[in-house]
């Protein structure tokens, strides 16, 4: 038989697992803001994001191509987006087009075009999917 003191103890760690996340997921983002926002203004403007994302490709390139392929780019884009991205269809990316990504999903996460994005713009799903690609 299952003691109610059991059943209480599962029952508070699946409540605590269930509110957990939320907050663990924006403490990441408020995280990630506060690392790719290098002029401190509580923001990311489309200049922040694509230094990010040159470090990123840097880091990501482990052969020192020039270039990712899917292996490289581990994920962070699915197949059909990854064919949106390459436009030569040559299955890598150069910086241009990874560049050229990183600003066609900032935009996509700038509904008011001013041209940043503030924490509320980066926990949209557009924000998160550039977040992707800065991490």
């Amino acid at each position: 038989m299952i003691s109610r003191r059991f059943v209480l103890g599962i029952t508070a760690v699946a409540i605590l697992s269930a509110t957990a996340s939320p907050v663990l997921a924006v403490s990441r983002r408020n995280a990630a803001m506060r690392m790719l926002d290098t002029d401190n203004d509580g923001t990311l403007d489309l200049a922040e994001a694509k230094k990010a994302a040159s470090a990123v490709f840097a880091r990501l390139d482990r052969d020192h191509d020039g270039t990712l392929d899917r292996r490289e780019l581990r994920g962070r884009l699915s197949a059909s987006e990854f064919a949106a991205a390459d436009p030569d269809h040559d299955d890598t990316l150069t910086m241009e087009e990874y560049l050229g990504l990183v600003e066609r999903r900032f935009n996509a996460a700038n509904p008011d075009k001013d041209g940043t994005l503030d924490a509320k713009e980066l926990n949209t799903s557009a924000g998160r999917a550039l977040l992707r690609l800065l991490r």
